[in-house]
């Protein structure tokens, strides 16, 4: 059997014009239309039965419009562009019911526009285009775009393929043994949605902008997608898991074995909140003597501890358990976990522990030596210090807990809570006297495998040093750390 791939080239290209899957007419009395869309309704004046006939033909799917007789098109074209966003435009061919490609905006500015491409002008795909698929078929994103390009047929794909290094439409049709006209408007579709760049005085001009330099590609997809404008995506407490996963529980499950209850402390430090903000300093090397597990625990208790448990009512009759802890989190969801890797302590044995924040308690996790001495020396590394920080906090992330009620933003919002926990962790070790350095950057390996964390469930997404100013003792390190 001749696969699609096998197939002869596509026939004499079509422009095909439609609204996207969100979008419906409403006639009124008087005739006028009101396009309804998620990104707003537009109400048209009455038009002609041409241009009527059209605009309801394009919400079942891709029109011809050569095919609608009487059609003025420089008035359909007028009304196109009030309706920014709503407009899907694809290539089909005459041979095929099946569109070549269509772009489909992703937001209310969402206007194709196609570029007239010489064959010998140099192109290339954006650094910034990444594929995925979706829906059962190729997808091609931009951070930079309004639009996603959405490959209905091989052919397109073998034209994104041959794109990915600067060439020419001329030498893709050859490469692709296509005919150059249609190599040329699939590559101005691509053009139109962003996906492919034309050189300027051979040079692409997205090497050079100091605007994006800084991004790369990874990043920029993820700040927009993090964020509303440029994606349609869903976004928000959606609650998509509710009918098909229980609720995660509001704090992980810990064995009742190898656990050491932590004091809870009783006094209240005595620095204002306005020193410890203008004291707070980063602490890259630690002094020799470490803290001890009541000063730890104190840190623990004053920054993550459960303050109070409660039931919430979620979409339909589902409840769910939220708390209460000193820093804020969206939903009260709180999906952080603290785990505490200790090097050196006077009273608490070297190993990894975690922090069970509803019960204050440490339960051990790992206490293989080269385990602890690889997260370890990451943080001495990280620090640039001698020798590894006495404690590292690690925080890791629940995911489940936060993909259960959030959808698209989960990790984006997990980040916010990492910064006001670690702010929060800053000006608590400044109250006690301790000192403190967030880590700029750990490895998520080394973390899973000797935290034993359910890798992607719960990920790695922070670090945090603590221990003394180097300044406030002076023993030497051998002589806590048996060296």
């Amino acid at each position: 059997m001749r696969s699609d791939a096998d197939a002869p080239p596509p026939g004499p290209s079509l422009s095909l014009w439609s609204f996207r899957d969100d979008v419906a007419i409403e006639t009124a009395e008087d005739g006028s239309l009101t396009i309804l869309a998620r990104w707003g309704d537009v109400t048209l004046d009455p038009p002609g039965r041409a241009i009527e006939e059209v605009l309801h033909r394009m919400t079942f799917g891709p029109v011809a419009l050569g095919n609608v007789d009487g059609l003025d098109e420089d008035e359909l074209h007028g009304l196109f562009g009030r309706l920014p966003g709503r407009i899907v435009r694809s290539l089909g061919s005459r041979d095929s019911a099946i569109p070549l490609l269509s772009a489909q905006p992703v937001s209310p500015h969402g206007v194709l526009e196609l570029p007239e491409v010489p064959p010998d002008r140099p192109v290339r795909l954006s650094r910034f285009a990444l594929a995925r698929q979706r829906d059962g078929e190729l997808v091609q994103e931009s951070p930079l775009s309004h639009h996603r390009v959405v490959l209905h047929r091989p052919q397109a794909s073998t034209v994104i393929a041959a794109l990915a290094r600067p060439t020419t439409v001329a030498e893709v049709a050859r490469r692709v043994a296509l005919p150059t006209t249609l190599v040329g408007e699939i590559v101005a579709y691509l053009i139109g949605a962003g996906m492919v760049v034309v050189a300027e005085n051979g040079k692409f001009t997205e090497d050079h902008d100091p605007s994006l330099q800084p991004w790369s590609p990874y990043e920029l997809m993820f700040h927009t997608r993090g964020r509303l404008g440029r994606h349609d995506e869903p976004s928000g407490a959606t609650f998509r898991l509710v009918d098909t996963v229980p609720p995660p529980p509001a704090t992980k499950p810990t064995p009742q074995t190898n656990r050491i209850p932590l004091p809870t402390p009783t006094t209240t430090p005595t620095m204002s909140l306005t020193e410890a903000i203008e004291t707070r300093r980063s602490t890259r090397s630690f002094a020799t003597t470490p803290p001890t597990t009541a000063q730890l625990g104190e840190l623990l208790y004053r920054t993550a501890a459960v303050r109070s448990r409660t039931e919430v009512k979620g979409p339909g009759d589902s409840r769910y358990e939220v708390t209460r802890r000193p820093y804020p989190g969206a939903g009260s969801i709180y999906e952080l976990e603290l785990y505490l890797t200790v090097d050196r302590s006077p009273d608490l044995p070297r190993g990894t522990y975690h922090y069970a924040a509803d019960d204050h308690v440490l339960t051990l996790v790992n206490d293989n030596p080269s385990d602890v001495a690889e997260v370890l020396n990451g943080a001495r590394v990280a620090t640039g210090g001698r020798r590894p920080p006495p404690a590292l906090l690690t925080i890791t992330a629940r995911m489940d807990r936060m993909g259960w009620v959030y959808d698209g933003i989960s990790y984006a919002t997990t980040l916010k809570h990492v910064g006001v926990l670690q702010q929060t962790l800053y000006l608590t070790t400044t109250a006690l006297g301790l000192a403190a350095c967030a880590l700029a950057m750990g490895d998520d390996d080394t973390s899973a495998a000797a935290l034993g964390l359910d890798w992607p469930a719960e990920v790695s997404v922070a670090e945090f040093a603590v221990g003394f100013p180097d300044s406030y003792y002076d023993e030497p390190y051998s002589a806590v750390h048996g060296m």
